[in-house]
């Protein structure tokens, strides 16, 4: 008799156990509680290499530093250059494997802007003034000035030819 009792117990503090083991991304589309927040880190565009003529490329580092609790980046950079109401989303650098980050308090990555150099005046240019920058998981938007010329198109200004790395560990 007293068997069923402490069965039922043993049962249900297992489910219960289960039930709490809530950490970690589950996949239903929300916020990743451990994902780099912008709000958390500071983003620093370096130093750049600039492309000085049309058709030249150039490169664009963005550094980023923990300034919190341990955090996590996945995936790509969220990345859109922007000239009032024309603005480009910048993909992926083909090839590049994405790969997860974490970053405990005082840890930095990076990632590069790479782009092409467009002519002045060009229809299928983006003569951008803005960069855009997200991090996954995180839909906070931090911008900056873009100073680097404008971008040449792929057929139109929303077709940047531009594309972000994958996040890099930086320092030590």
């Amino acid at each position: 008799m007293r068997a069923i009792p402490l069965t039922v117990t043993a049962v249900a503090a297992a489910l219960l156990l289960t039930a709490c083991n809530g950490g970690g991304n589950s996949g239903s589309g929300g916020k990743n509680s451990s994902a780099c927040r912008i709000g958390g880190v500071s983003l620093e565009v370096g130093a750049a290499s600039v492309a000085p003529a049309a058709g030249d490329t150039g490169e664009v580092p963005v550094s980023i530093t923990n300034h919190s609790k341990t955090c996590t980046l996945e995936n790509f950079p969220g990345v859109t250059l922007r000239k009032g109401g024309t603005s480009a989303k910048l993909s992926a650098q083909k090839g590049a494997k994405a790969q997860t980050l974490e970053l405990a308090k005082g840890d930095a990555a990076a990632f590069t802007i790479s782009y092409v150099r467009g002519k002045d005046g060009d229809a299928t240019s983006l003569a951008a003034t803005e960069l855009k920058i997200t991090l996954p998981g995180d839909d906070t938007v931090q911008s900056f000035p873009w100073r680097y010329g404008p971008i040449a198109g792929q057929g139109a200004p929303t077709k940047a030819n531009a594309s972000v790395s994958a996040f890099q560990q930086a320092g030590d």
